[in-house]
Protein backbone atom coordinates (compact mmCIF):
# COMPACT_ATOMS: atom_id res chain seq x y z
CA UNK A 1 0.00 0.00 0.00
CA UNK A 2 1.51 3.62 -0.61
CA UNK A 3 2.03 5.77 2.40
CA UNK A 4 -0.72 7.58 3.02
CA UNK A 5 -3.36 5.31 2.07
CA UNK A 6 -1.67 2.72 4.46
CA UNK A 7 -2.25 5.56 7.04
CA UNK A 8 -5.57 5.87 6.96
CA UNK A 9 -6.07 2.18 6.94
CA UNK A 10 -4.08 1.59 10.28
CA UNK A 11 -6.10 4.72 11.77
CA UNK A 12 -9.31 2.95 10.72
CA UNK A 13 -10.76 5.46 8.60
CA UNK A 14 -13.48 2.99 7.29
CA UNK A 15 -16.37 5.39 6.61
CA UNK A 16 -17.17 8.17 4.65
CA UNK A 17 -16.37 11.57 6.34
CA UNK A 18 -13.73 10.04 8.42
CA UNK A 19 -10.01 12.13 8.30
CA UNK A 20 -6.79 11.85 8.94
CA UNK A 21 -3.79 14.17 9.51
CA UNK A 22 -0.22 12.64 9.46
CA UNK A 23 2.40 15.32 10.89
CA UNK A 24 6.09 14.22 9.33
CA UNK A 25 8.19 15.71 7.55
CA UNK A 26 5.18 16.94 5.77
CA UNK A 27 1.23 17.24 6.67
CA UNK A 28 -1.02 14.95 4.81
CA UNK A 29 -4.74 15.35 5.34
CA UNK A 30 -7.05 12.89 4.09
CA UNK A 31 -10.62 12.41 4.10
CA UNK A 32 -12.48 9.45 3.09
CA UNK A 33 -14.70 10.13 0.25
CA UNK A 34 -16.62 7.00 0.05
CA UNK A 35 -17.24 5.58 -3.50
CA UNK A 36 -16.41 8.53 -5.24
CA UNK A 37 -13.75 10.13 -5.97
CA UNK A 38 -13.52 14.43 -5.51
CA UNK A 39 -12.59 16.48 -8.09
CA UNK A 40 -10.75 19.73 -6.94
CA UNK A 41 -10.37 23.43 -7.82
CA UNK A 42 -8.41 24.27 -4.80
CA UNK A 43 -5.66 21.56 -5.07
CA UNK A 44 -6.87 18.36 -3.21
CA UNK A 45 -6.11 15.57 -5.11
CA UNK A 46 -8.48 12.19 -5.60
CA UNK A 47 -6.47 8.71 -4.27
CA UNK A 48 -7.95 5.36 -4.73
CA UNK A 49 -7.45 4.07 -0.91
CA UNK A 50 -8.29 0.39 -1.03
CA UNK A 51 -10.16 -2.03 -2.66
CA UNK A 52 -12.00 -5.42 -0.82
CA UNK A 53 -13.81 -7.78 -2.76
CA UNK A 54 -15.85 -5.26 -4.55
CA UNK A 55 -15.99 -2.05 -2.58
CA UNK A 56 -13.53 0.58 -3.66
CA UNK A 57 -12.62 3.68 -1.43
CA UNK A 58 -11.84 7.00 -2.39
CA UNK A 59 -9.88 9.46 -0.55
CA UNK A 60 -8.91 13.31 -1.37
CA UNK A 61 -6.06 14.65 -0.20
CA UNK A 62 -4.27 17.84 0.73
CA UNK A 63 -0.84 18.63 1.58
CA UNK A 64 1.70 21.06 3.25
CA UNK A 65 4.97 20.28 2.20
CA UNK A 66 7.20 22.13 5.28
CA UNK A 67 6.00 20.58 8.69
CA UNK A 68 8.75 18.56 10.24
CA UNK A 69 11.69 20.51 7.74
CA UNK A 70 10.54 23.12 9.62
CA UNK A 71 11.03 22.22 13.09
CA UNK A 72 14.17 20.11 12.04
CA UNK A 73 15.56 23.78 10.34
CA UNK A 74 14.54 25.43 13.10
CA UNK A 75 17.00 22.90 15.72
CA UNK A 76 19.87 23.10 13.22
CA UNK A 77 19.44 26.62 14.22
CA UNK A 78 20.21 25.91 17.46
CA UNK A 79 16.77 27.72 18.83
CA UNK A 80 16.53 24.57 21.03
CA UNK A 81 18.83 21.44 21.43
CA UNK A 82 15.98 19.03 22.12
CA UNK A 83 12.98 18.35 19.84
CA UNK A 84 10.29 17.75 22.95
CA UNK A 85 11.67 21.07 24.45
CA UNK A 86 9.54 22.88 22.00
CA UNK A 87 6.18 22.45 23.64
CA UNK A 88 7.38 24.17 27.23
CA UNK A 89 9.05 26.73 24.84
CA UNK A 90 5.91 27.47 23.27
CA UNK A 91 4.07 27.83 26.17
CA UNK A 92 6.32 29.83 28.21
CA UNK A 93 4.91 32.88 26.65
CA UNK A 94 1.66 34.11 26.43
CA UNK A 95 1.55 34.35 22.48
CA UNK A 96 4.43 34.72 19.49
CA UNK A 97 4.94 38.27 19.99
CA UNK A 98 3.25 39.12 16.89
CA UNK A 99 6.10 36.72 14.80
CA UNK A 100 4.45 34.82 11.99
CA UNK A 101 6.47 32.20 10.38
CA UNK A 102 5.83 31.57 6.71
CA UNK A 103 6.96 27.18 6.44
CA UNK A 104 7.33 27.49 2.76
CA UNK A 105 10.77 25.57 1.94
CA UNK A 106 9.52 24.28 -1.09
CA UNK A 107 6.37 26.44 -2.01
CA UNK A 108 3.12 26.97 -0.41
CA UNK A 109 0.45 24.04 -1.87
CA UNK A 110 -3.30 23.76 -1.27
CA UNK A 111 -5.53 25.86 -1.30
CA UNK A 112 -2.70 28.77 -2.10
CA UNK A 113 -0.58 26.76 -4.41
CA UNK A 114 2.31 28.73 -4.91
CA UNK A 115 5.79 27.23 -5.78
CA UNK A 116 7.40 30.52 -5.83
CA UNK A 117 6.77 31.74 -2.50
CA UNK A 118 9.25 31.60 0.38
CA UNK A 119 10.05 30.77 3.76
CA UNK A 120 9.64 33.93 6.26
CA UNK A 121 9.79 35.07 9.52
CA UNK A 122 7.82 38.18 9.74
CA UNK A 123 7.04 40.84 12.56
CA UNK A 124 10.19 40.36 14.49
CA UNK A 125 10.95 42.99 17.03
CA UNK A 126 13.78 43.77 19.61
CA UNK A 127 11.43 42.29 22.77
CA UNK A 128 11.52 38.77 20.11
CA UNK A 129 13.04 35.83 21.49
CA UNK A 130 13.76 31.91 20.98
CA UNK A 131 10.35 31.27 22.63
CA UNK A 132 8.38 33.52 20.41
CA UNK A 133 10.37 31.85 17.30
CA UNK A 134 9.38 28.64 18.38
CA UNK A 135 5.79 29.14 19.50
CA UNK A 136 5.40 30.61 15.51
CA UNK A 137 6.39 27.87 13.95
CA UNK A 138 4.42 25.40 16.32
CA UNK A 139 1.55 27.92 15.09
CA UNK A 140 2.22 27.45 11.70
CA UNK A 141 1.66 23.84 11.49
CA UNK A 142 -1.70 24.20 13.28
CA UNK A 143 -2.65 27.04 11.14
CA UNK A 144 -1.75 24.95 7.78
CA UNK A 145 -4.22 22.10 9.44
CA UNK A 146 -6.67 25.28 9.37
CA UNK A 147 -6.54 25.60 6.20
CA UNK A 148 -6.52 22.35 4.77
CA UNK A 149 -9.48 21.28 6.77
CA UNK A 150 -11.35 24.25 5.69
CA UNK A 151 -11.00 23.75 1.82
CA UNK A 152 -11.57 20.10 2.50
CA UNK A 153 -14.72 20.87 4.29
CA UNK A 154 -15.91 23.50 1.30
CA UNK A 155 -15.24 21.21 -1.79
CA UNK A 156 -16.23 18.12 -0.54
CA UNK A 157 -19.27 19.21 1.33
CA UNK A 158 -18.80 15.68 3.38
CA UNK A 159 -19.41 16.02 7.07
CA UNK A 160 -16.40 15.23 9.42
CA UNK A 161 -17.51 12.17 11.45
CA UNK A 162 -14.14 11.50 13.22
CA UNK A 163 -10.75 13.03 13.14
CA UNK A 164 -7.28 11.11 13.94
CA UNK A 165 -3.99 12.23 13.66
CA UNK A 166 -0.62 10.52 13.00
CA UNK A 167 3.30 11.14 12.70
CA UNK A 168 6.26 12.05 14.56
CA UNK A 169 4.96 15.86 15.16
CA UNK A 170 1.87 14.56 16.53
CA UNK A 171 3.37 13.92 20.48
CA UNK A 172 3.53 17.46 20.37
CA UNK A 173 0.76 18.78 22.83
CA UNK A 174 0.93 22.67 21.44
CA UNK A 175 0.25 21.56 17.89
CA UNK A 176 -2.52 18.78 18.86
CA UNK A 177 -4.33 21.09 21.16
CA UNK A 178 -3.92 24.40 18.94
CA UNK A 179 -5.15 21.96 16.23
CA UNK A 180 -8.10 20.98 17.82
CA UNK A 181 -9.13 24.75 19.14
CA UNK A 182 -9.03 25.94 15.13
CA UNK A 183 -11.09 22.94 13.77
CA UNK A 184 -13.84 23.11 16.72
CA UNK A 185 -13.45 19.28 16.68
CA UNK A 186 -11.91 17.05 19.33
CA UNK A 187 -8.76 15.05 17.53
CA UNK A 188 -7.40 11.88 18.54
CA UNK A 189 -3.94 10.92 19.11
CA UNK A 190 -2.76 6.77 18.77
CA UNK A 191 -0.85 5.04 21.18
CA UNK A 192 0.65 3.60 18.03
CA UNK A 193 2.48 6.44 15.98
CA UNK A 194 3.51 4.07 12.93
CA UNK A 195 0.08 3.88 10.86
CA UNK A 196 2.02 3.12 7.45
CA UNK A 197 2.84 -0.40 8.93
CA UNK A 198 0.07 -0.75 10.79
CA UNK A 199 -2.47 -0.33 7.90
CA UNK A 200 0.25 -2.58 5.38
CA UNK A 201 -0.31 -5.22 8.57
CA UNK A 202 -4.05 -4.85 8.72
CA UNK A 203 -4.93 -5.05 5.32
CA UNK A 204 -2.71 -7.99 4.91
CA UNK A 205 -4.58 -9.97 7.91
CA UNK A 206 -7.87 -9.14 6.24
CA UNK A 207 -6.29 -10.28 2.79
CA UNK A 208 -5.58 -14.03 4.30
CA UNK A 209 -8.89 -13.47 6.56
CA UNK A 210 -10.91 -16.26 7.78
CA UNK A 211 -9.95 -16.00 11.24
CA UNK A 212 -7.14 -18.03 11.65
CA UNK A 213 -3.99 -18.29 14.14
CA UNK A 214 -1.58 -16.15 12.86
CA UNK A 215 1.62 -18.25 11.98
CA UNK A 216 3.52 -15.40 10.08
CA UNK A 217 4.92 -13.27 13.03
CA UNK A 218 2.35 -10.40 13.05
CA UNK A 219 1.71 -11.19 16.88
CA UNK A 220 4.88 -9.09 17.27
CA UNK A 221 3.83 -6.25 15.37
CA UNK A 222 1.07 -5.78 17.81
CA UNK A 223 2.67 -6.21 21.28
CA UNK A 224 1.15 -3.72 23.38
CA UNK A 225 -2.10 -3.54 20.98
CA UNK A 226 -5.61 -3.94 22.88
CA UNK A 227 -5.93 -7.54 21.06
CA UNK A 228 -4.11 -10.45 20.17
CA UNK A 229 -2.95 -10.49 16.53
CA UNK A 230 -4.55 -12.73 14.16
CA UNK A 231 -6.09 -12.74 10.22
CA UNK A 232 -9.55 -10.83 10.17
CA UNK A 233 -12.70 -11.22 8.62
CA UNK A 234 -13.77 -7.40 8.40
CA UNK A 235 -12.76 -4.20 9.10
CA UNK A 236 -14.83 -3.62 11.79
CA UNK A 237 -12.54 -6.31 13.76
CA UNK A 238 -9.59 -3.80 13.24
CA UNK A 239 -11.47 -1.00 15.15
CA UNK A 240 -11.23 -3.31 18.38
CA UNK A 241 -7.40 -3.13 18.11
CA UNK A 242 -6.90 0.06 17.91
CA UNK A 243 -5.75 2.30 20.45
CA UNK A 244 -6.30 5.66 21.80
CA UNK A 245 -3.29 7.48 23.44
CA UNK A 246 -5.20 11.17 24.41
CA UNK A 247 -8.12 12.87 22.74
CA UNK A 248 -7.77 16.79 22.36
CA UNK A 249 -10.72 18.15 23.23
CA UNK A 250 -11.40 22.38 21.55
CA UNK A 251 -10.48 24.29 24.93
CA UNK A 252 -10.85 27.82 22.95
CA UNK A 253 -13.01 29.36 20.83
CA UNK A 254 -12.22 29.74 16.90
CA UNK A 255 -12.48 33.43 18.05
CA UNK A 256 -9.31 34.12 19.98
CA UNK A 257 -7.85 32.47 16.93
CA UNK A 258 -9.15 34.97 14.13
CA UNK A 259 -6.97 37.61 14.55
CA UNK A 260 -3.69 36.01 14.89
CA UNK A 261 -4.97 34.01 11.78
CA UNK A 262 -5.79 37.44 10.33
CA UNK A 263 -2.31 38.05 10.13
CA UNK A 264 -0.22 34.75 9.82
CA UNK A 265 -2.97 34.87 6.54
CA UNK A 266 -1.47 38.23 6.19
CA UNK A 267 2.10 36.78 6.31
CA UNK A 268 1.59 34.21 3.67
CA UNK A 269 0.16 36.52 1.29
CA UNK A 270 3.54 38.88 1.53
CA UNK A 271 5.70 35.37 0.79
CA UNK A 272 4.09 34.51 -2.37
CA UNK A 273 5.81 35.05 -5.76
CA UNK A 274 9.10 35.91 -3.98
CA UNK A 275 10.68 33.76 -6.25
CA UNK A 276 10.94 34.26 -10.19
CA UNK A 277 9.89 31.57 -12.35
CA UNK A 278 13.10 30.53 -13.24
Amino acid sequence: MADQQAAMFGECCFDTGDLKITMGTGTFMDINTGSKPHTSVAGLYPLVGWKMGPELVYLAEGNAADTGTAIKWAQELELFSDVRDTEAMASSVDNSDGVCFVPSFSGLQAPLNDPRACAAFMGLKPSTNKCHLVRSILESVAFRNKQLYDIMLRETRIPITKIRADGGVCTNNFIMQMTADLLGKKVERPSHFDMSSLGAAFMAGLAVGEGQPSSHGLDELFTGLSAPAGFWKSPEELKKLRCTDTVFIPQAELGAYRPLLRGWEQALRRSMCWYDQS
